[in-house]
Order: structure tokens, then C-alpha cells, then sequence
């Protein structure tokens, strides 16, 4: 399995993504809010969303695995 890992430490805003959906590098998969400001986070890797590790709302550190793609 690929995973694409937060790359700051943030809360997550919001999920721009689906279990099933085919996602691309570039892609935007999820909004982190970090010291009032969104920041995009995008997938590192392509293919199919196997699995959501986080939910809105949840706080992550740089380095925790937020999506799985198969």
C-alpha cells in the first residue's frame, strides 16, 4: 500500500476525498488548518483510496499517515 503522510502538524479542516476514488500526484485530498490558515494537502502518489486514517476535526503531526491508495 502507498500512503500519503501529513506533511505539518495541523488539524484536519476538511477531507476532499472518498474510499474508491481514484486520486493523482497533485491532488488535493485534504485541508489542514494550522495557526489559522488552510493549507492544502495533496497526494504524493497515484491511485485508488483504500482507506482514511483521519477524520475531520482530528489533529495530526507531520509524518502521520493520512490516506492509503492501493
Amino acid at each position: 500500500m502507498k500512503q500519503v503522510k501529513a506533511e505539518m502538524s495541523g488539524s484536519i479542516w476538511k477531507i476532499t476525498t472518498a474510499v474508491g476514488e481514484d486520486v493523482v500526484i497533485g491532488q488535493e485530498i485534504a485541508i489542514l488548518e494550522s495557526m489559522k490558515m488552510e493549507i492544502p494537502m495533496e497526494s504524493t502518489e497515484n491511485g485508488k483510496v483504500h482507506a482514511i486514517h483521519k477524520k475531520e476535526g482530528d489533529f495530526v503531526e507531520e509524518g502521520d499517515i493520512l490516506i492509503e491508495l492501493e
